[in-house]
């Protein structure tokens, strides 16, 4: 049987919901709900990481015997321990949406492992108070997706939530995969993410919202005494710290976002890690061709408010949610601001400094936005694969012809044989320029490439990649899962036996349900 240290402070140090029925309600003065996840017909492990296991302390004896299965699909509850929901608001596609709260997730325990603090969260197990009028219920094809992204994401090196298990409820689910009228039942599952908290920005909104300054105060206390360590007190002084912190994690976030290509797709404000986490995977998408306009996600076709260009804005505009949540504690408006106004400068010399990284750039020169700008229109010129642009870039040798060099880029180009004269030109411009400024740099080409292939992954999980493992799932296949959970384990290296995964999405792929735009509850 696995043994946690069991700690559970948020649910001991913080202030409880009373009421202990799940009817959906609003919840005041109250940081969650107790609730017990609802038991499953007859779960069924599908697949679990081995690295997350490990992470936490669990064995692979005891991630495949039946008591793990037991825990995290709900069916059990861990000894000592009582689940909760949080409570929480937010804002949704830029409206206040008031409180929304844990409506498919469960907290089961945080518990401590080699000195790291981690809380162990099932989404998908039932129904809570903040469940609305849903069901709190995940369908396996969200819950491959969250499953294999997470892990993508945390060896991209971007920060995220981490994914422990994938577990069949044997139950069904109903669901309108587009909101088009037209829902059906579909296998349900339940995930176990992994990190070390789920606070996110509408924790802080939902009570200043409410003007309960107190519980405000507790949980902004509560946060920066697990948290943040490096921040001591409980001053004004401190709280301003604080928001800088978060906004500095927060950058760092989207910076990575923008360097392999992912859009996340709902960046409501309770979405939001506090730490600077990706979390809560629904309908994202790494852009295949390179265009910032894109979002994957079907509720957003129509304004693209969180399309993938536009991602550090809308990241400065939840922060400024976060801001007016935090200003009763603090009452001054200036530092605030000056940590708000600073944010685009800092975003800006942070992208300039990732993108010299992906073009192999070590020194700074003065025409290196000249020529990152240059390359972004080029982009747009021709249908081009973002991933795989980049990762051929490293290929390109300083004493390359042009001619050469726009050869070994056109891999990366979808229907190369359609490039107009007048692209081909801007293309051997741009490389003409791009060879000049290596010429400026000391490092050799195999230094170079090798830099260059440390930021700009070979392997990213495609939304058709992703969901042709969901179709072999539904067919009772889990094998594909496993495969891309131990290819994306590697993004980096060059692995000969998975070339396959290295191309260009398929035409079939262009317009295919789960493979191009997806809906919230993908």
């Amino acid at each position: 049987m696995m043994q946690f240290q069991i700690t559970n402070p948020f649910s001991t140090e913080l202030p409880a919901d009373p009421n202990q029925d799940t009817v959906p309600r609003a919840v005041t003065k109250a940081c969650f709900s107790y609730v017990t996840p609802r038991i499953p017909s007859n779960p069924q492990l599908v697949h679990y990481s081995k690295e997350v296991a490990q992470l936490i302390g669990i064995t692979t004896a005891e991630a495949t015997n039946t008591a793990f299965t037991a825990i995290f699909s709900g069916k059990e509850i861990l000894p000592n321990t009582r689940p909760y929901a949080m409570n929480y608001a937010g804002h949704q596609f830029g409206n206040w949406a008031g409180q929304l709260g844990d409506g498919r997730a469960i907290n089961l325990t945080q518990i401590q492992h080699l000195q790291q603090k981690y809380t162990l969260q099932l989404k998908g197990a039932g129904a809570t108070p903040y469940s609305r009028r849903a069901d709190g219920l995940a369908v396996l094809r969200s819950s491959i997706r969250e499953h294999l992204c997470s892990e993508a994401m945390h060896h991209l090196g971007v920060p995220t939530t981490r994914s422990l298990s994938l577990i069949l409820t044997g139950d069904t689910v109903l669901r309108d995969v587009l909101y088009d009228g037209h829902p059906e039942y579909e296998k349900g599952a339940v995930i176990c993410r992994v990190a070390p908290s789920f606070i996110r920005f509408g924790n802080f909104e939902l009570f200043s919202s409410q003007k309960d300054l107190q519980t405000l105060k507790l949980l902004t206390n509560f946060t920066i005494k697990h948290h943040f360590p490096e921040i001591k007190g409980t001053s004004k002084t401190d709280y301003i710290a604080f928001f800088k912190a978060v906004a500095d994690k927060t950058r760092t976030m989207v910076t990575h976002w923008q360097r392999v290509g992912f859009v996340h797709g709902v960046m409501n404000t309770d979405n939001m890690s506090i730490l600077g986490l990706t979390i809560d995977y629904g309908p994202y998408g790494w852009l295949e061709d390179y265009n910032p306009d894109w979002t994957p996600n079907t509720t957003d076709r129509e304004n693209r408010r969180y399309r993938f260009g536009n991602q550090p804005q809308i990241a400065l505009w939840n922060l400024y949610q976060l801001a007016n949540a935090l200003f009763p504690l603090i009452e001054q408006a200036a530092p605030l601001e000056a940590i708000l106004d600073a944010f685009q400068t800092q975003y800006e010399a942070d992208y300039t400094s990732m993108m010299r990284n992906k073009l192999g750039l070590c020194m700074a020169a003065e025409t290196d936005l000249e020529l990152l700008q240059l390359l972004s229109q080029n982009l747009l010129l021709h249908e081009t694969d973002y991933t795989i642009f980049f990762r051929k870039l490293s290929e390109l040798q300083k004493t390359d012809s042009e001619e050469t060099a726009f050869e070994i880029l056109s891999e990366a180009f979808y229907k190369p044989e359609k490039i107009s004269p007048q692209t081909q030109d801007s293309w051997l411009y741009w490389i003409t320029q791009y060879t000049l400024r290596l010429q400026k740099e000391t490092a050799s080409d195999p230094d170079r490439k090798s830099r260059m292939n440390a930021v700009n992954p070979k392997y990213v999980l495609r939304n058709y990649m992703a969901q042709l493992a969901i179709e072999a799932a539904e067919k009772e296949d889990y094998s594909l899962i496993e495969e891309l959970h131990i290819l994306l384990k590697k993004p980096y290296h060059e692995q000969p036996n998975a070339q396959k995964w290295f191309a260009k999405r398929p035409d079939w792929a262009r317009q295919k349900i789960g493979s191009s735009m997806l809906s919230c509850s993908s």
